[in-house]
């Protein structure tokens, strides 16, 4: 996959993966920027093992919803570099997944059967979440290693090689 917001994942056969910024931004302009109303939008990661629907939120609205039993959803959302390596994002590098971090209590709104894990870090100045779901948290053992394959494909480009290349993290 091509290199988007200094995100991309070199996903395995049957995901599905976009980077992309909520709409209100101008294509080519800087990694942060104000949208008609003046939130800042930054992008987001998308992955997932069934087709996503365009109109999707950030955290996988639109999306978590549709997952069957063995499919997985991974969004990695930036969150900038002023947060960047302080606080939430204090911890270092992409997390490693593992069943054991999965329950259905970690989505953002109840769900029957899914399950969730949520990650804060940071890596090359740059804060991030990755925000994970499984399709049934009785078959977790099976679906997050499949996401945890995925996880290790995305690369980040750090801040001062993003800057370099013209976009602003």
């Amino acid at each position: 996959m091509a290199d988007h917001y200094g995100m991309r994942a070199d996903a395995p056969p049957g995901w599905q993966v976009a980077v992309t910024r909520r709409p209100g931004t101008e294509p080519g302009s800087a990694a942060r920027s104000a949208d008609a109303e003046g939130d800042v939008t930054r992008p987001v990661l998308h992955a997932c093992t069934r087709p996503m629907p365009a109109d999707r939120g950030d955290f996988g609205s639109n999306v978590v919803d549709l997952l069957g039993p063995d499919d997985v959803f991974v969004a990695l959302v930036d969150y900038g570099t002023e947060v960047a390596d302080q606080g939430l994002f204090e911890r270092q590098g992409m997390p490693r997944l593992a069943p054991s971090q999965f329950g259905p209590n970690r989505l953002q709104r109840p769900l029957p059967g899914l399950s969730a894990s949520q990650h804060f870090f940071s890596s090359g100045g740059r804060a991030f979440c990755l925000f994970t779901v499984v399709g049934s948290h009785a078959r977790r053992m099976a679906s997050v290693p499949r996401a945890a394959a995925l996880v290790s494909t995305i690369r980040i480009t750090d801040r001062a090689t993003l800057a370099r290349q013209g976009g602003r993290p």
